[in-house]
């Protein structure tokens, strides 16, 4: 069997899925005020209008050079950005995580390690085009 059957058959999830779920627990805790501020890292709020994901919304910083595009603070925006209010505004973690499994429950990546999200995309360059 394939390292992807495998994970089927026994109803376990890729480690990446399993990063992915863990970086929106940890970005809920954050915005939501959970940890204390003055150690949690700085995430900077998008102030603009919402059309798509949740009022929550995260500032995608531009970054010179790829070395940044990898940190906690990069990579999780699109993806918690995408998530929609009835997900995201909950009043305890354990909500959340329920919610975020049950929204996450098609994703190929969760059996798939070469997959990503769905539904998922930066959009700062369809933006720059609108202006």
């Amino acid at each position: 069997m394939s390292y992807t059957d495998r994970l089927i058959c026994l109803k376990l999830p890729t480690l990446k899925y399993i990063r992915l779920w863990g970086d929106m627990i940890e970005v809920f805790k954050i915005t939501h005020g959970i940890y204390d501020s003055d150690v949690s890292p700085k995430l900077a709020y998008h102030s603009g209008s919402i059309t798509r994901g949740n009022k929550h919304k995260l500032l995608n910083d531009r970054f010179h050079y790829d070395l940044r595009k990898h940190y906690f603070s990069a990579r999780i925006v699109n993806i918690f950005n995408s998530l929609p209010n009835h997900v995201v505004y909950v009043n305890t973690v354990n909500l959340f995580k329920a919610r975020l499994v049950r929204f996450w429950t098609n994703q190929d990546v969760k059996y798939d390690f070469t997959a990503d999200l769905t539904g998922i995309r930066d959009r700062s360059e369809h933006e720059i085009c609108e202006m």
